[in-house]
């Protein structure tokens, strides 16, 4: 059902709401996971894969530790980074690379605080056209 699934992080302790449900659902769906990250700050904007900065730097390491511990529990994992802005380089990803569902946590921002802050789950849901599982953090 869901071959692939691509978890979508923030680096944030937003992420551990869908890193742990993800957990159970690729075990029960024995699915592969792709991690992504959007690295977006000035740096990873303006020089993309050529960017090098601390940002980077902490996104790398922090990919790296999410993947070790999918890997941990015998769920097949990559991970990637990605440059610029977030909604726009997902939907970019699943678009390019495909996958049967993207899972993705949200901050549960209400209204005007999407407007002013940027709804990233409510512009990659309405720009693909795969499943879209949304998890609210606590």
């Amino acid at each position: 059902m869901y071959d692939t699934i691509l978890v979508t992080l923030d680096g944030t302790p937003t992420d551990r709401a869908i890193i742990e449900h993800v957990k159970q659902l690729a075990k029960l769906a024995q699915s592969r996971l792709v991690l992504l990250h959007v690295a977006d700050g000035w740096a990873a904007r303006t020089y993309g894969p050529d960017a090098v900065s601390p940002e980077i730097t902490d996104d790398n390491a922090y990919l790296e530790k999410v993947r070790a511990e999918f890997q941990s529990i015998g769920i097949p994992v990559q991970a990637e980074l990605a440059y610029g802005e977030p909604a726009e380089q997902i939907i970019k990803w699943v678009q390019k690379k495909g996958c049967d569902l993207v899972a993705m946590s949200t901050h549960g921002h209400r209204l005007l605080a999407d407007v002013f802050l940027g709804a990233t789950a409510t512009r990659v849901r309405h720009s693909i056209d795969v499943p879209v599982l949304l998890l609210k953090a606590k």
